[in-house]
């Protein structure tokens, strides 16, 4: 028993190098990479993140970063020219 162990032992860390690398980054990122294979309930968890993620993101550009120049003017000097003005010349 503890000869079939050692075998499936020694096989696994033989295939291992060969397949990810010696390098550093490449353990790490494969690593991360065979736990997020592995996961059941925390891939559904880390997609509802991303999906309220960019939600929220896209909300917040919408609500609160409006295109403010493009009702002032409608080509870039006429932008410029009103930043300059609100900068320099409305203090």
């Amino acid at each position: 028993m503890a000869s079939t162990f050692y075998s499936l032992n020694s096989m696994d860390t033989n295939e291992t190098p060969r397949l990810r690398g010696n390098n550093t980054l490449s353990r790490i990122w494969f690593f991360y990479l065979d736990g997020f294979r592995s996961m059941t309930l925390g891939r559904t968890l880390w997609a509802i993140i991303l999906i309220k993620v960019v939600v929220f993101f896209v909300i917040v550009k919408l609500l609160f970063f409006p295109n403010f120049l493009n009702s002032k003017a409608t080509d870039d000097e006429g932008k410029a020219e009103y930043v300059r003005h609100e900068l320099v010349d409305d203090p």
